[in-house]
């Protein structure tokens, strides 16, 4: 199916990477600043081990989550890590959309070609494939740092000791641990949130009028319901990934595919969608203040 008539006028005009690129590093900034508390959130509960028989887990949830966050380490401690992610969002979020820019030109003959919906998934596919090399060393990082302080320890100081002490330990492969689990996660996740972006904004728009012409609060609207389909699909593999993650050395020999095998066998399937209240609650606005154009 492709978009109405009236994109075809959007399309008209030369696709720019570069223009892609420096509005994805600035949207990049803007969703770390707001998202990252409950990502921390998303991140403890997906990596908690299971309650012993007969206690209770760390966090009930969320909010308990939360809340246990706030009292104990006060409003640093949701954003612990942050640091990793700040470095590295702007080159991730501005490949992401040159990625994006450049899916959707290989894709045109001419310029004035009009995308269908799966072309713009497969488009917005090819950005986290050009993200992963970015996304996986900054990920390790900021989960290694997220869960240190309700694990007790104190191994790490900051960004740079954790990297520091990561490569000192397992090399280049231990900075890129979980980068097959980061390009199952944001390969779909991306293409499914590039072209609901689009196809809401194709929505929202009236007959006979642009896109260009849409007002602040329906292109926030139109980001931050991409954003929730983009973790609808997201979220199974990211569990897996904080898992794999943070995890010593040597405890999952085979991969993801051990880290799967665990937590269906002692937690079941809906141990895949941990985390997916605060997920649910961060996609929103934090992907909305993106602004992706």
């Amino acid at each position: 199916m492709e978009v109405k008539e009236i994109r075809e006028l959007e399309e008209k005009a030369p696709i720019s990477p570069l223009k892609n690129f420096l509005a994805g590093g600035f949207g990049g900034m803007c969703l770390v600043f707001v998202g990252h508390p409950l990502d921390t959130v998303k991140v403890r509960l997906q990596t908690q081990p299971k309650g012993q028989q007969g206690q209770p887990s760390l966090y009930s949830g969320t909010f308990d989550c939360f809340r246990k966050t706030l009292v104990k380490e006060g409003i640093q401690g949701l954003y612990r890590g942050m640091a990793a992610p700040i470095i590295g969002v702007t080159p991730m979020f501005a490949v992401c959309f040159f990625g994006f820019g450049l899916g959707k030109k290989l894709q045109q003959k001419n310029p004035d070609d009009v995308l269908t919906y799966p072309q713009l998934f497969a488009a917005g596919m090819l950005s986290g494939v050009f993200t992963t090399g970015i996304m996986t060393p900054g990920e390790r990082i900021k989960c290694l740092l997220q869960i240190q302080a309700s694990s007790g320890e104190t191994k790490y100081t900051g960004a740079l000791d954790c990297a520091k002490k990561v490569y000192q330990e397992s090399g280049i492969r231990g900075i890129y641990k979980g980068t097959m689990l980061t390009l199952l996660r944001d390969v779909p996740a991306s293409g499914m949130y590039f072209m609901t972006y689009e196809w809401l904004k194709n929505i929202l728009t009236p007959e006979g009028k642009s896109v260009n012409e849409l007002s602040v609060p329906q292109i926030l609207f139109a980001g931050g319901a991409a954003g929730i389909f983009n973790w609808v699909v997201a979220i199974p593999p990211d569990v897996l990934k904080s898992r794999f993650q943070t995890a010593p050395p040597g405890k999952y020999p085979n991969g993801f595919q051990d880290v799967l095998r665990e937590l269906i066998r002692e937690e079941g399937i809906t141990s895949l969608y941990k985390g997916f209240t605060a997920v649910m609650i961060r996609a929103f606005p934090a992907n909305a203040v993106t602004l992706r154009d």
